[in-house]
Parts: C-alpha cells; sequence; structure tokens
C-alpha cells in the first residue's frame, strides 16, 4: 500500500498496449499513473494508438488527447522517450529514426540496465504467426476481444453494486482457453529465444497483454502487460532492478470525478508451463 498522491522516480519505465481509440482504453488510468510517476526514459513498447479500431470506426475523447499531451510533455521536460510500434499502430513503422515532439521512433532497440545488463526491446507482434501471416483471422480476433471487454464493462458495474473486487471476464477467459495458454506459453518461448540470438540478457515486449516476469532457460523475460485489463507497467529502478507496477483498479472503482488515494496489489496470472506450438490463437 503506497500513497498515489506520492511522486516515484525510475530510471526507465515500459509502457505498452494502451490502444488509444479504443473504447476498452483505460486512459483515465494511465494518466493517473503518468501523474505520480516519473523517468529518465520511457519507452512505449507498442500498440499506443489502435489504427486497426480507428480505421473502424472513429473514436478519439479528449482523455486520449491528455495521454498524448502528458507524454509531450514530459518530452519537452527532458525525458527521453521511445516509440517502439506494433501491429495495431503499424504505421509507425514507416518513420524509423524520426521524431515527432521529442519521441523518437525505433524498430527495436537494445537497452543496457544501470547494472550492466542488456535487453531486446520490441512489441513481439513479429512472432505472432496469426497477425504476420492470417490478417483476416487476426482481425475477426479482435472483434471477439472487444466483445469479450464489453462484458468487462456490465460485469464490472454489477460487481460494483454487490460491493464485489474488480475481476476481468476477458483474461479470465483467455486464460482458460487451451489453445490461448499454449499460445502464450509458446510465444515467451520464441521471444527468448530471439533474446539469445541477440545475445543479451533479457527481452522486454507486450503484444499479448499478459504482464509477467520470469526466466525462460537464462533469458529474463518481461512483458509489460497493457492498459485495457491490468493496467501494468515495468519499472527500472536507479540499480537496474525491474518492478512490475499494476495501477490499482481501485482508481477505476471510485465514484465519477474522484481519484482513489491508495494503491492496491492485484493478483498477476501465474507463469504457464509446458507450452506447445499453436498458430490458430491471435494475441490482443
Amino acid at each position: 500500500m503506497e500513497d498515489a498522491s506520492e511522486t516515484r522516480h525510475f530510471r526507465t519505465l515500459f509502457i505498452s498496449d494502451v490502444h488509444l481509440g479504443s473504447k476498452a482504453a483505460k486512459t483515465d488510468f494511465l494518466l493517473d499513473f503518468l501523474r505520480t510517476h516519473e523517468a529518465d526514459t520511457i519507452i512505449l513498447v507498442g500498440d499506443i494508438v489502435d489504427g486497426w479500431r480507428l480505421k473502424r470506426s472513429w473514436y478519439w475523447p479528449q482523455s486520449c488527447n491528455d495521454v498524448v499531451q502528458k507524454l509531450l510533455r514530459k518530452a519537452r521536460k527532458g525525458t527521453r522517450i521511445v516509440y517502439i510500434p506494433g501491429n495495431h499502430d503499424e504505421f509507425m513503422r514507416d518513420f524509423p529514426g524520426i521524431h515527432f515532439g521529442g519521441i523518437e521512433v525505433a524498430q527495436r532497440i537494445v537497452h543496457e540496465m544501470a547494472d550492466g545488463k542488456k535487453y531486446l526491446v520490441l512489441h513481439g507482434d513479429e512472432f505472432d504467426v496469426v497477425v504476420r501471416n492470417a490478417r483476416l483471422l487476426a482481425y475477426l480476433g479482435d472483434w471477439a476481444y472487444d466483445t469479450a471487454i464489453a462484458i468487462n464493462v456490465i460485469l464490472a458495474a454489477v460487481r460494483r453494486r454487490l460491493g464485489m473486487p474488480y475481476w476481468s471476464f476477458s483474461a479470465w477467459a483467455k486464460l482458460q482457453v487451451k489453445h490461448a495458454v499454449n499460445f502464450i506459453g509458446e510465444f515467451q518461448r520464441v521471444v527468448a529465444d530471439e533474446a539469445r540470438r541477440a545475445e543479451v540478457d533479457g527481452v522486454i515486449c507486450g503484444h499479448i497483454h499478459h504482464a509477467v516476469m520470469e526466466d525462460i532457460d537464462g533469458i529474463h523475460y518481461v512483458n509489460t502487460g497493457d492498459w485495457v485489463e491490468s493496467c501494468t507497467a515495468i519499472a527500472e529502478h536507479p540499480d537496474g532492478r525491474l518492478e512490475l507496477i499494476s495501477w490499482s483498479h481501485k482508481v477505476s472503482e471510485a465514484p465519477a470525478g474522484k481519484r482513489a488515494s491508495k494503491l492496491v496489489p492485484i493478483l498477476l496470472p501465474k507463469p504457464l508451463s509446458e507450452p506447445s506450438q499453436d498458430d490458430g490463437v491471435r494475441a490482443a
């Protein structure tokens, strides 16, 4: 438990899968997080803007502008911000090396921690066979995910009225499907293999909305999670130590117009084991 009004400062923050332009994006939560967390460097690990959904129907409320303006303001004040595009904001991949308002675009980077360890940082969609080779199936999966998120909203409202804690139907459903579990395990393995080929100590990615930090055959695998369901980020301390931050769902349950004053930890799914190859499941 800690007071949300206290600003924490880190060497680096890693954030991914915000999906600005999607009604499911928890922009208010991210703004609250950015107000109370500062860093020398912020690395945006893909799917910050949801170009797929914006193509289907335009949705860009003021809160999306607020997130963009908050990041630009941090850049103006001296924070280095690196934008690594994902599959939902793949239009940004046409601008590697370009700076937009102080935000630099890169396909992938190798980040050296304060303790000298090197991490490959990339979104990870290039290891998703469905996204790469079956775009129509990926779009259908995207629609199904939207539907699950809509169910989340209804259930959250009912559970609030009953005084019950937040619970994510979409996250639960994803982890109950055997193929999805197999996909996550296989995804983690192949991303760790890519880090091994790059001769680094670890890898930081996003894409599958499954926040976790674990060792995979000598490679430290880190997934940043998302700001659609879990509201998670990875923080590097001044000594190079990494922390998985879960921004409280209690913020979402506060009455409209009021901010929660406390952070309450949430439980993350346990690391998965015994992965098997599956190309038929799409990552979010």
